[in-house]
């Protein structure tokens, strides 16, 4: 059986890099196809273990290295373009265009679904609200036609895996298609169980805005004697850091062995994203470590308020210091933490299986 994997685009190792890694394990004879594939050479072997994808013309485009972003209305053809002929099985991870590539008679076409194409759909007008003519009129065209084929090009998938019950719900008000879950991986060999806590809230993500990590660094600026450390890089880290007062530390990006040992130690894990499903809080999860973390999207399926964690209702500072203050009168047990995130620990075996019964 000759297998095809789509990932979306490859410009970094995030979450579903991380799925992709697992399904790549599952497959290591599969052929990979992207949009485009600007990985590192570091991420390269960790996520690819080594491998390159076959691309699509965007790859080539002026600047696309940069700004291949700004490509997006042509995303759809290109994803079309990829030559898939030669394959039984084809397996997406898509969070936007994978999906939508095209298949052949006789050819099965598994999703694993990280969302519907967030801009398009449910976050359009975070998307568009504060833009300036004429790019607001080009953005809101270009969404529009997004939509169009995103709808189009559904029946090009037989099955779509979601990667919470929360996505499985956007799929079905969305596609109106039907979708079953697998959560995603959770590498419990390298996040492991320590009990020795200490006095300081953890939280890390990427720095853009809609991880809220400002939020969180405004929130402990009202608790001053709380102490915060941020880990992360992106576009939001120079402001943060010129708000961030004595008892917030941003430390910027941190290599992994960094990252986990701080994740061990902290007494917890502070998260204000609606996340599609949220791996770094279960990571948090499998040290031991609790979670405060926002009442919705998949953290809210991985978070057990009162027993791995703290969660609040609302993206504001005053929630986040009533969920810190709720925090600390409880008490945790840190195994019992650690044990609640081995079962998002066994993605391999089940989406295996879950492939095996679609083709068979």
């Amino acid at each position: 059986m000759r297998v095809a994997i789509i990932h979306d685009w490859l410009v970094t190792n995030a979450g579903a890099e991380k799925v992709l890694k697992d399904i790549l394990e599952l497959y290591p004879n599969a052929d990979i196809f992207s949009i485009v594939d600007f990985l590192n050479k570091k991420d390269r072997e960790a996520v690819l273990n080594g491998k390159e994808a076959k691309t699509t013309f965007i790859q080539n485009l002026p600047f696309a290295k940069k700004h291949f972003r700004n490509y997006l209305p042509l995303f759809p053809k290109a994803i079309e373009s990829l030559n898939l002929s030669g394959y039984d099985l084809i397996i997406s991870s898509s969070w936007a265009f994978a999906k939508g590539v095209k298949k052949q008679k006789g050819q099965t076409h598994i999703c694993y679904c990280h969302t519907p194409i967030r801009y398009a759909w449910d976050l359009y007008d975070e998307y568009t609200s504060n833009l300036k003519q004429p790019k607001k009129f080009l953005v809101e065209k270009s969404l529009a036609y997004i939509k169009k084929w995103d709808i189009k090009s559904l029946d090009r998938v037989d099955y779509f895996v979601a990667n919470s019950n929360f996505v499985k719900r956007r799929i079905k008000n969305i596609y109106n298609r039907d979708a079953d879950v697998i959560y995603p991986p959770v590498n419990i060999e390298k996040f492991t169980l320590f009990e020795q806590k200490e006095d300081f809230y953890l939280t890390a993500s990427r720095l853009v805005p809609y991880k809220k990590t400002k939020l969180i660094v405004e929130a402990f600026n009202k608790m001053p004697h709380k102490k915060l450390v941020v880990i992360g890089d992106g576009e939001e880290l120079e402001g943060i850091k010129a708000i961030a007062k004595d008892n917030v530390t941003i430390m910027g990006y941190q290599e992994d062995s960094i990252l986990v040992n701080f994740m061990q130690r902290a007494k917890a894990f502070v998260y204000a994203a609606i996340e599609d499903f949220g791996i770094v809080p279960v990571e948090a999860m499998a040290c031991g470590t609790p979670v405060v973390a926002l009442n919705k999207g998949g953290v809210a399926e991985s978070v057990i308020d009162g027993v791995s964690g703290v969660l609040f209702e609302n993206q504001t500072t005053n929630d986040i210091i009533l969920a810190i203050k709720k925090f600390e009168k409880l008490d945790f047990s840190y195994s019992d933490i650690r044990e609640h995130s081995l079962k998002f620990s066994n993605f391999k075996e089940s989406f295996k299986r879950y492939v095996d019964s679609c083709i068979t």
